[in-house]
């Protein structure tokens, strides 16, 4: 015990209780013992002594307040939903280590932290005074302190933090409202991170559908923007399809007068077109088995009883109005009309057959297919098939010698109506309408044709998981999910991707919808998941610049050009793709965005058609012509036709092929004597002419035989005998000016003319001599037998006068050139050994020059010179 009893009398007994140390009264509130009191005993040594009875002391101590409160806790944090008002967000609890409940106790807390929207209460309860806001403050930090019953506050204030979180509202969250794809991206995913929140809900299943809305771009998605005749090659289609809405051209201009959206092939009607097809284009008899293919966007006709809106019609020209055969809308059915004549049916016959579907009017793109198989008719919309809902027959159509007329967009009145006109106009858009004669296409070549370039995607199907179910639409624009745990589609939708094949898609905007169905379990009221709307940006390729090039300039014989084979026109083509791209500098500190280094990159893509056009008069056919043995298209995704304005190869195939082909395209001439050139152009196309190569342009000229004897003249005179070989020029030093006129000229002034050439000649023949006996003087070896002849600096200037035939030259003229000839020799020749002179003028030489800049060389260093044939 901390305490001892103190005798202060021994006479009077009195004694104290006292502490022998100091008291705390944290350590121990109060004591109890027993206390004795003994006497001083008998005797002088104080034995016998005696003692009291027993007493009970029982002390409390009282408590002093030296301590402050202090918390728990060292931060208190907590998570409050926006919206509401809470009796408690928290409670913050301190102690105080005082013994006495006056001290000990905690009578108050207190928010130290001043404008803040809670309170608490004495117990340490902590609630919002009003409602919070998760977009004006998503987190509070308030300092709170406490005091005991003494009112001593705490030493340290506490710190609550109180989050506040957004309304929990179920739904797909973490997903980005716009994806960015680049041309050559290939399948990129679209909600990489998403999850869905139902707050808790009990949900059993879950339903979603996610939908690429692309209606709004070209024929209803990211088509090829081929021409429908290169489509049905790439695709395998029969041949013999015949396109009755192709592009403006001399000789398909019957839809120029219709309004045309030129980037797509579209052709849009509002009511007051109609298009006339010349005869002979589509034959008149179809036969029992033919095609008719489109494409084709209509809304809702106007009025109660809407007019019939004609799409194809072959009518009477004049007199009557039979209509033998159409396509029509009616009141939001597709209708097709087939009337045979008598010499082929004298029966009656199918002849309207009828389709009732939504597709027809809803503002959309759709394929359509009619495959004739008479008497059955069958109808494809975006590959799948239809059956008419109705046929009704009729009697064949009596036999006349009226003719008939094929229209687009509207039908030909030619009979009962005082002047013959268009009616039954068509309300909307076309594009790609064919007709195939004899043929019926296959399921196969139809999906193809109007497949999308672009859709949804699923990466890695075999991660999907057991419990998902899918299932996309036939141009992938709808994917459909469920299933019945929530991770799981999660998973599932995080795979779901978007891709676009085409090389250079359609930039723009592509609309992306996700809508959620959710089952709960066993509740009537079951949480509703908001759509998601976000979109795909596809950015712009990169531009091709296509470019040809090869020779643009040469000669030839006439006898090579009047040949069974003629002479190839571009032996030599090249063509060749490249993009421009800009270099990223690493530091743009030390590099100027403006200057970033320009990088031309070759590239590889397809062609779709490749002209060579005629400059100037067209081909005449009783003299000339254009050839190309079609072995050479075999293989090959190509087809060619020939007019008297060029040839044209056409079809998607790469530009090497197309290189091939044009490699072997041939020029003949059979009476060339009034033909001295020719001149072509060579144009390319990619996507029907989004993308153009130069023009290039090629000039070959027809040397006749005046300009063989002329080249034999002047090589008789400027080659040596011991020099005749065969020389080539690949940088086309030598030049001549080729002149189509041929004058009559009297004798006297061709020995002028001639005259002159041989002077200029032998002045220049001189100058080389002079010039090589400097450069060669320390150069060993013999210069009796031969000599090098430099004819950089040489210049053949050939007059006008010289290029015409001269059968009716003169012994006089012959002997004089002869002498010139003789003189030339003496002046320029090194050898004196006449024998030697003779064997080697028995010899033949070929000088063939060139073209060795082509593309960018002029045209007087542009001369091929072939005198192979021309003896000395």
């Amino acid at each position: 015990m901390p305490f001892e009893a103190v005798v202060l009398n021994k006479t009077s007994g009195e004694g104290r209780l006292q502490a022998k140390s100091p008291i705390d009264c944290e350590l121990q509130k109060e004591y109890t013992f027993i206390i004795q009191a003994y006497d001083c005993g008998s005797g002088p040594g104080g034995t016998n002594w005696k003692k009291s009875h027993k007493a009970v002391v029982h002390i409390q101590v009282k408590d002093v307040n030296e301590f402050s409160p202090t918390f728990k806790e060292s931060v208190y944090k907590a998570t409050v939903t926006e919206g509401k008002i809470y009796d408690s967000i928290l409670q913050v609890e301190a102690i105080d280590e005082d013994c006495s409940p006056q001290y000990s106790q905690i009578c108050n807390y207190e928010i130290v932290t001043t404008d803040v929207p809670f309170a608490i209460d004495r117990n340490g309860n902590i609630r919002n005074t009003e409602k919070l806001n998760y977009d004006k403050q998503q987190q509070y930090e308030i300092m709170v302190t406490a005091f005991d019953c003494g009112q001593k506050h705490a030493t340290e204030d506490v710190l609550v933090r109180v989050n506040v979180k957004p309304v929990c509202k179920p739904g797909w969250q973490d997903w980005n409202k716009r994806i960015e794809y680049k041309p050559g991206s290939g399948s990129i995913p679209l909600f990489p991170s998403i999850h869905l929140e139902t707050c808790d809900g009990p949900v059993s299943s879950i339903h979603t559908t996610i939908e690429l809305q692309t209606n709004y771009i070209g024929k209803g998605c990211d088509r090829e923007t081929y021409s429908e005749k290169s489509l049905q090659k790439l695709c395998g289609a029969s041949s013999g399809a015949i396109d009755l809405l192709p592009s403006p051209s001399a000789t398909t201009n019957w839809t120029a007068a219709l309004l045309m959206d030129n980037n797509d092939m579209i052709f849009k009607f509002d009511g007051k077109q109609g298009a006339k097809i010349p005869d002979g284009i589509v034959p008149k008899n179809l036969t029992d088995q033919f095609t008719i293919t489109l494409w084709m966007k209509h809304g809702p006709s106007p009025g109660l009883r809407a007019e019939k809106e004609t799409i194809l019609c072959n009518s009477d020209k004049t007199e009557m109005n039979r209509h033998h055969y159409a396509l029509y809308v009616h009141n939001c059915r597709l209708v097709f009309l087939l009337r045979k004549d008598f010499d082929q049916a004298d029966t009656f016959r199918p002849a309207e057959f009828h389709w009732k579907l939504d597709q027809i009017c809803d503002k959309e793109w759709h394929y359509y297919v009619v495959n004739v198989e008479f008497p059955v008719v069958t109808l494809y919309m975006d590959g799948t098939t239809y059956e008419p809902y109705l046929v009704t027959n009729d009697w064949p159509i009596h036999p006349s010698h009226i003719a008939m007329q094929l229209t687009v967009g509207a039908c030909w009145q030619g009979g009962e109506v005082t002047k013959p006109r268009f009616a039954q106009y068509f309300h909307g858009s076309l594009a790609s309408l064919t007709i195939r004669p004899g043929k019926i296409e296959s399921q196969k070549v139809i999906s193809c044709l109007q497949a999308c370039k672009e859709g949804l995607d699923i990466n890695s199907l075999e991660s999907l998981g057991q419990g998902i179910k899918y299932h996309f639409n036939p141009s992938q624009s709808v994917l459909v999910m469920e299933g019945d745990d929530i991770e799981n589609i999660n998973q599932a939708l995080r795979k779901v991707s978007y891709i676009n094949s085409r090389q250079f898609p359609t930039a723009g905007v592509r609309r992306l919808t996700v809508s959620s169905k959710v089952q709960c379990f066993g509740e009537d009221v079951c949480i509703s998941i908001p759509d998601i709307d976000a979109y795909v940006m596809v950015f712009q390729a990169n531009e091709p610049k296509i470019t040809i090039s090869g020779m643009d300039h040469f000669a030839r014989p006439a006898a090579q050009f009047e040949s069974e084979r003629g002479v190839v026109l571009l032996p030599d083509i090249r063509i060749v793709s490249t993009v421009t791209k800009r270099e990223h500098p690493v530091d743009l500190k030390e590099h100027d965005r403006a200057n970033k280094p320009v990088v031309l990159e070759e590239m590889l893509h397809t062609l779709d058609f490749c002209d060579i056009l005629v400059i100037g008069a067209e081909l005449d056919p009783e003299q000339e012509c254009l050839e190309l043995d079609h072995v050479e298209l075999q293989g090959k995704h190509l087809d060619a036709t020939n007019s008297t304005a060029g040839y044209s190869i056409y079809g998607v195939d790469s530009m090497y092929n197309y290189e091939q082909v044009l490699r072997q395209i041939r020029y003949r001439n059979w009476y060339t004597s009034a033909t001295f050139d020719r001149k072509f152009r060579v144009k390319c196309s990619e996507l029907n002419g989004r993308y153009t190569s130069n023009e290039f342009n090629l000039e070959v000229n027809i040397l006749h035989s005046s300009n063989s004897n002329f080249m034999d003249h002047v090589n008789h005179i400027i080659v040596q005998p011991q020099f005749l070989q065969s020389v080539q020029h690949p940088e086309g030093s030598i030049s001549a000016v080729h002149n189509s006129v041929v004058p009559s000229v009297a004798t006297v002034v061709i020995i002028i003319c001639v005259s002159i050439l041989v002077f200029i000649i032998t002045l220049g023949v001189y100058r080389i001599r002079t010039a090589h006996q400097h450069s060669s003087a320390d150069n060993e070896g013999s210069k009796e037998n031969e000599m090098d002849w430099d004819d950089s600096a040489l210049t053949i200037t050939v007059n006008p006068m010289e290029k015409y035939e001269k059968p009716h030259q003169t012994e006089e003229e012959s002997e004089e050139e002869d002498i010139e000839d003789e003189e030339e020799d003496t002046t320029s020749a090194e050898s004196d050994e006449s024998e030697e002179e003779e064997e080697e003028e028995e010899e033949e030489e070929e000088v063939i020059v060139q073209n060795g800049n082509k593309q960018n060389a002029t045209r007087q260093e542009q001369l091929e010179w072939d005198d192979s044939t021309l003896p000395y």
